[in-house]
């Protein structure tokens, strides 16, 4: 007896339909699985042995081959144990052919026959709605995940049993169909009660820094001694970004379900901001490892990357960094096949000027020349150059730190709610003038686009000023088209179309590197 069953397999970010092939034939009992499975789904048999018996079924006493098609993808991970499970069922005429037609399977088996979760649910739904599969059958726990995709049913089941008596219709598939809640509205409003703006005292012009790289979505370096507030003024970042579209909210939840991090299997309504240790591997920062996982710049994909303490990090993974930030994915090249993550980030770095953190400060450098070009060189001119500004943060003079204040908060200074509200205004004209198939953002143009929507929208004393700026900063190609870039993002702060000397010279000094050799 032969049948097919269709089960989900996760390719990168995307899901892909696995057609499950059970054949029962006589001969020695023996189960066979093929069709490049690693170990995980190679252990299948077992569980399925034992689940299958425990939920009061027969496990087939013949020869059974189970195949997995199409064989050049390779199958990882214990999802595809309910598939197998089913298939057996349905050679062995326990259940009926019909119980299987137009559904997806999904889901690891417990010994006991209990469903446990599984990782990708929401690439696998979609990928199973774009298939034009009816139905999907998943774990109980993963049921609200699998139903953020809208045009399929979503059968819910807590163990192989719920679904043998569904199928032989001991009990009504309706107790089993959960209730939708598919992802709608053109942006998902989320409550962020991390640092604010209004917690941090001075640093004027390294917060306009970061509205205007929150606006277009640049990549920014914060440079300065220890105890200015680099890392305080990069964790309200998150609080001024604009909230996700529905697009971009899946997209972020599907990258947390194949990572494991989906927080009770609900939408993610915020942009994720990820900030690794500099000890981290090159494989955790980019994505890779023996089974292929997205690395942080992955995680981070259209929210931010926090990359504390620059140079400290290895020369390599800064160096693998460089396709990711110029080509918003990176693509990872492995011996049994390729895949690509997204990573539009935007990237922003905070280092010392030297080893002590002195230099350039009104304090007492103790580093040698030779130290601090040693320090400043980990960090290469190519990984530089992909960066659109860079900020001088000083220390804060004590004094402005003991001003008083009411309602603890500092005098006078302006809450990140207030700067969000121009960054969606910003966001919403970049969005009008590119329409829905075009760059998200400013930092996303192409070299075409930006002579398209920036160079050629340069007032004539404008035009002038940026020849300077290439001339006396000698400018690359790519650090010309990214003071572009920056500029038509301050140009978009005030709604202006045209792009005037003022938003270039600005856009200008972001590209100074006062403390960098």
């Amino acid at each position: 007896m032969h049948t097919r069953v269709n089960g989900g397999a996760v390719i990168g970010l995307d899901g892909a339909p696995i057609c499950v092939e059970v054949d029962i034939s006589s001969g020695m009992p023996k189960t066979t699985i093929v069709g490049l499975p690693d170990a995980a789904v190679d252990e299948a048999r077992e569980r399925v042995r034992s689940a299958i018996r425990n939920a009061g079924a027969g496990f087939p006493t013949k020869r059974v081959t189970v195949n997995l098609a199409p064989a050049h993808i390779r199958k990882e991970g214990a999802g595809y144990d309910l598939p197998i499970a089913v298939g057996m069922l349905v050679a062995t005429g326990q259940v009926c052919e019909s119980a299987v037609q137009d559904t997806l399977f999904l889901g690891e088996l417990a010994l006991d026959g209990e469903l446990r979760h599984v990782r990708g649910v929401l690439s696998v739904a979609a990928a199973a709605r774009d298939a034009s599969v009816r139905r999907i059958v998943v774990p109980k726990v993963d049921a609200e995940e699998a139903s953020l995709i809208e045009g399929i049913e979503v059968v819910a089941v807590d163990s192989l049993r719920d679904w043998i008596e569904i199928a032989t219709e001991e009990r009504p598939i309706s107790d089993a169909i959960w209730q939708t809640r598919h992802a709608t509205g053109e942006e998902t409003e989320s409550e962020y009660d991390g640092h604010d703006f209004s917690d941090v005292r001075g640093q004027e012009h390294v917060k306009r820094a970061l509205e205007v790289a929150a606006a277009g979505g640049h990549n920014l370096l914060m440079c300065g001694p220890p105890g200015a507030g680099k890392t305080l003024l990069a964790s309200c970042l998150p609080g001024i970004l604009p909230p996700l579209s529905t697009q971009e909210a899946l997209e972020v939840t599907k990258i947390a379900s194949i990572s494991g991090m989906t927080g009770g299997n609900k939408l993610v309504r915020e942009r994720p901001f990820r900030a690794p240790h500099h000890t981290i591997s090159n494989a955790g920062l980019v994505g890779g490892g023996q089974r292929l996982r997205p690395g942080e710049v992955t995680m981070a994909h259209r929210g931010v990357l926090f990359l504390d303490e620059l140079p400290e990090f290895s020369v390599r993974a800064l160096e693998t960094m460089r396709q990711p930030l110029e080509d918003r994915q990176i693509t990872i090249s492995r011996a049994h096949g390729t895949v690509t993550y997204p990573a539009d980030v935007c990237l922003v770095g905070a280092m010392n000027p030297c080893p002590c953190g002195n230099f350039g400060s009104d304090q007492h450098c103790t580093c040698s020349d030779g130290a601090v070009y040693r320090y400043q060189r980990r960090i290469s001119g190519p990984v530089l150059d992909r960066i659109d500004m860079f900020v001088d943060v000083p220390r804060v003079d004590v004094q402005k730190l003991m001003e008083p204040s009411s309602d603890s908060r500092p005098p006078s200074a302006e809450p990140s709610s207030e700067v969000r509200r121009r960054v969606v205004r910003a966001r919403e004209v970049q969005r009008e003038r590119f329409g829905d198939l075009g760059p998200n953002a400013n930092a996303s143009l192409s070299a075409r686009e930006v002579n398209q929507h920036c160079y050629s929208q340069l007032d004539d004393r404008a035009r002038t000023l940026i020849q300077e700026a290439v001339d006396r900063l000698n400018l690359s190609a790519r650090g010309f088209h990214r003071v572009l870039k920056v500029a038509r993002t301050i140009s978009d702060l005030t709604e202006s179309e045209t792009i005037s000397a003022q938003h270039v010279a600005e856009a200008v000094q972001y590209r100074r590197r006062a403390n960098l050799s």
